[in-house]
């Protein structure tokens, strides 16, 4: 159970880069509870996204590269089972130390997670349901799941546009990035018949699918920023994902001169820069607008 083949495919550290929708939900909270924060963070992304990674690396069984991982093990009976108890860990601990709404959220995305491999459902091998489906769980259900569990709140109070409309712009870029994360498995998801978002676009219908999705976020965070705090913070963003943009069109221009780089390894390279990125720009607003720099002045 505890193997390390098992621990490996938990993917742990890969949990970084769903933190920026984490550290934008902590933004736009009234309630800072240090508690809470922490065991809001700990909850999801040591327990819940892990389980979810175990869970789909046992039924994907993957022989090649994964996010997060170049070189799978081979996935044991084990992995299986913990990937359970990381589950169940996540909802009890979410329901004794946060409050019964955030636990039976946790309860909710784990089911959606699981659907996306089990081979009964799978619905990885909908290209389109799949691209929604984790857009939204991954997304705005996230983001309020995030915003309940730091501010002791109920559903019916996370139902407003405040939370709403950012939580949405989560989903947008989750949706621009989500074929960016398939671009390398064609080969296997070809052999096990999974029609994936990126298989079904091709490598360059991939890019461009990523260009105008992200190109519309932008627009829309750009909008959201201006609009409810200021130039400043709207500009910052700006700044913030200039690397990001700069890669993006650098890997497309390598891999319209050569397919081959549409690889494990540059995959994983926007990933980290994107993941540096977002998360440095929502902790610079979070203590920007909270009263934390004033603690060190």
């Amino acid at each position: 159970m505890f193997s390390r083949s098992s621990l490996l495919h938990l993917r742990i550290p890969f949990s970084f880069f769903l933190l920026p929708i984490y550290f934008f939900a902590l933004c736009i909270s009234p309630n800072f509870n240090e508690p809470r924060i922490l065991w809001v963070f700990v909850i999801i992304h040591l327990l819940l996204y892990p389980a979810s990674n175990g869970y789909n690396s046992y039924f994907d069984k993957d022989e090649k590269s994964i996010g997060g991982l170049k070189n799978p093990p081979p996935t044991k009976k084990g992995l299986y089972f913990l990937a359970l108890a990381l589950d169940v860990l996540a909802i009890v601990l979410g329901y004794i130390f946060l409050n019964l709404t955030f636990a039976i959220m946790l309860f909710v995305y784990g089911l959606v997670s699981k659907a996306y491999s089990h081979p009964s459902i799978r619905l990885k091998k909908y290209p389109y349901l799949s691209l929604a489906i984790t857009g939204i769980f991954q997304g705005i259900f996230t983001f309020v799941m995030c915003y309940i569990g730091l501010n002791n709140f109920e559903f019916a109070q996370a139902l407003k546009w405040q939370v709403l409309l950012p939580g949405f712009l989560t989903s947008m870029m989750l949706w621009a990035n989500y074929p960016m994360t398939q671009i390398y498995q064609h080969e296997e998801d070809k052999k096990r018949g999974d029609q994936t978002l990126s298989l079904t676009l091709g490598i360059k219908g991939t890019f461009a699918f990523t260009t105008v999705v992200f190109g519309i976020a932008v627009v829309l965070f750009l909008l959201y920023f201006y609009y409810n705090y200021n130039a400043v913070i709207a500009w910052s963003f700006l700044i913030a994902i200039v690397p990001i943009l700069v890669y993006f069109f650098y890997w497309f221009y390598l891999v319209m001169n050569d397919r081959k780089n549409a690889d494990y390894s540059h995959t994983m390279l926007l990933n980290i820069i994107s993941g540096i990125c977002l998360n440095s720009f929502f902790i610079f607003i979070f203590l920007r607008i909270s009263q934390v720099l004033q603690l060190f002045s």
